[in-house]
Parts: structure tokens; C-alpha cells; sequence
């Protein structure tokens, strides 16, 4: 066994406001992780720890704003969300459920808390990743992968625990989200004393966050809400839970390619990037109230 080296773990940053709905601290790119590339295949990742949010008849969230060159992956825990696109594409995602937009070419998109969450209000805890596209595919046509918690996979083990497979494979088990490169995403919902172990190519940009609970990474103790990176050095990680635990999982093959990133716009080239703003403001990517 070649352990996998762990070569931070961060404490959540002071949160922040996105629109008036998600309250996120962010891990990356930014703070301790300011390299752009060192989660590659993920750039962003966003993180809207447990909070309560009181009743409300005016929805709270983001109103409508551009993506190109990537793809918004939002992975809820707590609350409910709905979700329109000017691709066409709309819905609710709840608890356990993923919401996988490929913005590719360029949408309009806009996010929000759930008619019926927001008129009674509550928990709230959700994820948000940005993962890149290599070059080949920045124009690909926008898409929506609505993944519900039934359809992912899960590796079962005998206590009671389990790996939630969203993308990827984990032990002959597959997630159902397609994607572009080599990525690997999972939910480990671990028992008290659960255990799991995880192999990934040294190469691969590796990291947990713990969502719920405590837990022991490779005999290194971990809270709720940090952020365990791992060095590219070794193969093998092992998890147990100290109490019952959830950890998100996340693991890609890097693309090694130049990064031009502008707000909502992910590119090669900072030529690009101009043209993807002029295509936005010239209405290129259509139409969304």
C-alpha cells in the first residue's frame, strides 16, 4: 500500500453571500489554494455549510447570470433548490440529489431556494463545484444531468455504511453522470467506527470535505466542515469514522492546458474569454427571466 499523502487541512474561510440565497465559505481557487490548476479537473469549489434559513415569500437565490467553458455541479444535503437554464432546461433538486449543468458554449442560468422551502424555510447545506472542460470541448452544447439520489450507485458495506457513487467508480460500482475527463465523485456516508478505503492514481488531484461528523484520514483527525487536500504522492487513502459522517469525495485527472478565468466564464485565452462576454451581451446565449 503507497498512502497518499495528506498536504493540508483547512479550516472553512469567513463565509460570504452569493445573491441573497447561499451562504458559502470557499476552499478554491483562493485563500491557502490560490494555484488555479491545483485541483484541476475541479476549479471552484463552494461550500454552503448547515444553516437555517427563516420563512420567506420572495425566493431567495441568484437571478439569471451567464456560464461558458464549464460545468456547474450542485450537490444538495439539506433544503431544496430550483434550477432554470436558457437552454431549456429546468428543476428541483432535494436532499441527496445532484444537479450537473454543462454550460459548454454558453447559457443564461439562474438558481434559486424551492417555491415551497422558501415559504416554510430550514436547513440548508449544499455544494457547489466548478469543473473545468479542456479545450476540445469549451463549445460543446449545454446540457442538464438531473441525478436523483436513487440513481447513483452505492457500495454497501456490511454495518451500514456506504459509498454513494455520483460520478465515476468506486469498487465496480458506477456513478451515472457522464463527463468529459476522467473524474471521480462520491459521498461517503459512513456509521460510527465506519471505514472506507480509496485508491486514485498519484497523479490525480485529490480531496475530501468533510460534510457531517468527524472523522480519522490516514490516522490524521478531521472536523466538520474542513477540507482535507492531498499531496500527489501515493495511491491509498483510508477513512473511519469517529461518529457517524459524511464526506465528499473528490478525485480527477488533471488538464493540463492554460486557464483564462473571468467571472462566470472559463476559457484558455483571454481572447476567448472577450468573446465569450461579447456573445453573452449580444444575446448569443439566449433568452431567461
Amino acid at each position: 500500500m503507497s498512502i497518499k499523502k495528506i498536504e493540508a487541512v483547512l479550516a472553512p474561510a469567513p463565509a460570504h453571500m452569493v445573491g441573497d440565497g447561499f451562504r458559502v465559505h470557499n476552499f478554491f481557487p483562493g485563500g491557502r489554494i490560490m494555484d488555479k490548476k491545483r485541483m484541476s479537473p475541479f476549479f471552484l469549489l463552494d461550500y454552503g455549510s448547515k444553516i437555517e434559513f427563516s420563512p420567506s415569500a420572495v425566493q431567495r437565490g441568484v437571478d439569471v447570470h451567464p456560464h461558458a467553458g464549464f460545468e456547474t455541479v450542485t450537490i444538495a444535503y439539506h433544503g431544496r433548490i430550483a434550477h432554470h437554464d436558457s437552454a431549456g432546461n429546468s428543476g428541483v433538486i432535494g436532499e441527496g440529489d445532484v444537479q450537473w449543468m454543462t454550460a459548454g458554449s454558453g447559457l443564461l442560468h439562474k438558481e434559486y431556494h424551492e417555491k415551497e422551502f422558501s415559504e416554510k424555510g430550514g436547513a440548508f447545506q449544499m455544494v457547489q463545484l466548478w469543473v473545468n472542460l479542456p479545450a476540445k470541448y469549451k463549445k460543446t452544447p449545454p446540457k442538464y444531468q438531473p441525478i436523483t439520489n436513487d440513481m447513483m450507485g452505492r457500495y454497501a458495506m456490511a454495518d451500514g455504511s456506504f459509498i454513494e457513487v455520483i460520478a465515476g467508480e468506486y469498487k465496480g460500482v458506477k456513478g451515472p453522470a457522464t463527463t468529459f475527463t476522467p473524474i471521480e465523485t462520491y459521498n461517503a456516508r459512513l456509521k460510527k467506527a465506519g471505514m472506507a478505503e480509496f485508491h486514485f492514481p498519484s497523479s490525480y488531484n485529490t480531496a475530501f470535505l468533510v460534510i457531517s461528523g468527524e472523522v480519522i484520514v490516514n490516522d490524521q483527525p478531521v472536523s466538520a466542515d474542513h477540507f482535507v487536500l492531498f499531496s500527489n504522492e501515493g495511491e491509498d487513502i483510508q477513512l473511519k469514522a469517529t461518529e457517524e459522517a459524511i464526506v465528499l469525495i473528490l478525485s480527477g485527472e488533471p488538464i493540463n492546458e492554460p486557464i483564462a478565468a473571468y467571472g462566470p466564464f472559463l476559457m484558455n485565452t483571454w481572447e476567448e474569454v472577450d468573446q465569450a462576454i461579447r456573445d453573452a451581451s449580444q444575446g448569443k446565449y439566449g433568452v431567461l427571466e
